[in-house]
């Protein structure tokens, strides 16, 4: 289906360029049309990241919204998961998170989430696109029907104590020292003080937003600055969240990062051994390391692979009845508790086992070694990509040369003119010489294409 207006992860764009406070206005009327049913108070909560831009997005919105009559809940700063579980838990008839996520400052966007707290479907966003390009003007709701909007403050202690919750009662981090790294984002106040609450020494990075250092050499994606300090203080463990929260990556002891796939592994098998999983496998993405493949196989376990994109790994597990799975960026999604990744309760999972092993999290948290793994992109002019049925040829020809034990996967990119080239094997050398020669092929192809 092609789209106009949302991609993989809602609609995500340049602030005040794509991302227009026009735009957000007319999403929120359009969805709130879509989503006002009975006859009942119809209501949406509205969270954000720390952009500077999310005032302007917001603002815009609560027009949208209550030009078509309906409420408004105002959350402030608050994670992804938070906000699809505040959705369910207060009984709204929507949630819409602005947020660009890992993304730098400049960019924005706004994700929706339905009344049960999961994002919308493909379905429903085509409703949504159709009404935008409308006339809308001819859908407002009356002078005595408009929609009102308020402020509520209560809302961060509520999610603190659903993710404590999560433990078992017994479970708390006395004596574990802890850097948190928030990346000035969204979940800056509520990451320190529910592991604080724990009983963990906390020591925090990356909470101090200022509107533009979001993401700026901090979080999931600049892990650097949580490495050092955890050296410095000599922590047990370093945990990075990105700017919306909805991921983590670990830092263990040694100033080691810890992905997706790894922390995957660990959930996985305390999991098993706790008789908490639905069914023997897990889900994780085609991009996920083949050493997490046979480790799990290794555990009696299997592992589904989706499309990149934890919106796919959540629909194969809605789908099929799997509560464990995620990305190796680390989207852990924990369908048991939550609706989307949530980093937070991710993070709280692995402090559990780590924990309970009275082992460091080096040990705990290395539960496979790696296969080789290289990725590589191709940029391409817009317009210009190479053809599917080009590159597959080429493609055939290069996992005969990684032989059984090897992979090759090769997609373009949802969100930027690029294809990216994965490749894993036994030997490193062969996986390199072999995505950088699929890399000059495809750039012969492109080169050609133009």
């Amino acid at each position: 289906m092609t789209r106009s207006y949302f991609g993989t992860d809602g609609i995500r764009g340049r602030a005040n360029a794509v991302i227009t406070p026009e735009l957000a206005l007319k999403v929120g009327q359009a969805a709130g049309l879509v989503f006002r049913r009975g006859d009942h108070r119809n209501r949406v909560i509205i969270g954000k990241d720390t952009r500077l831009s999310g005032y302007m997005i917001e603002t815009a919105m609560i027009a949208g919204f209550t030009s078509v009559g309906i409420d408004v809940l105002q959350l402030g700063p608050m994670p992804t998961p938070a906000v699809a579980m505040l959705t369910r838990s207060m009984r709204c008839d929507m949630g819409v998170m602005i947020s660009a996520s890992h993304n730098p400052y400049e960019d924005n966007g706004i994700k929706l989430f339905g009344p049960d707290g999961y994002k919308l479907s493909d379905e429903v966003e085509k409703q949504i696109e159709e009404l935008i390009d409308g006339d809308l003007a001819l859908r407002l709701a009356s002078s005595a029907d408009l929609g009102r909007a308020k402020r509520i403050d209560s809302v961060h202690a509520r999610y603190v104590e659903f993710a404590k919750r999560t433990l078992p009662r017994d479970v708390d981090f006395d004596g574990m020292r802890v850097v948190v790294d928030c990346a000035n984002g969204a979940g800056y106040r509520v990451a320190p003080e529910a592991l604080w609450e724990l009983g963990a020494e906390v020591i925090s990075l990356g909470v101090e937003p200022d509107g533009t250092n979001i993401n700026r050499d901090v979080g999931s994606t600049s892990p650097e600055a949580l490495i050092r300090k955890v050296h410095e203080v000599r922590a047990d463990v370093g945990i990075a969240l990105d700017g919306d929260a909805d991921r983590v990556i670990i830092v263990d002891e040694k100033g080691q990062v810890v992905d997706g796939d790894q922390l995957m592994a660990v959930i996985g098998r305390s999991w098993k051994e706790a008789e908490l999983l639905s069914k023997p496998a897990i889900v994780a993405t085609i991009m996920s390391n083949l050493g997490l493949e046979k480790y799990l196989s290794g555990l009696g376990l299997g592992l589904e692979r989706t499309a990149v994109g934890d919106r796919y790994v959540l629909e194969h597990m809605r789908r099929n009845g799997y509560n464990v799975g995620g990305e190796q960026s680390g989207h852990i999604i924990l369908s048991d508790y939550a609706t989307t990744g949530d980093g937070l309760l991710s993070a709280l999972q692995i402090l559990s086992v780590v924990q309970r092993a009275g082992r460091p999290v080096s040990e705990v948290c290395r539960a496979f070694e790696p296969f080789p793994q290289v990725l590589k992109n191709y940029r391409y002019t817009r317009g210009a990509a190479p053809s599917v049925e080009s590159v597959d040829a080429i493609v055939d020809a290069a996992r005969d040369r990684l032989g059984k034990n090897g992979r090759l996967v090769v997609r373009p990119s949802g969100t930027e003119p690029v294809i990216r080239v994965m490749g894993e094997g036994d030997n490193l050398d062969v996986v390199t010489q072999v995505v950088d020669d699929v890399i000059a092929e495809i750039g012969k192809i492109g080169r050609a294409a133009a």
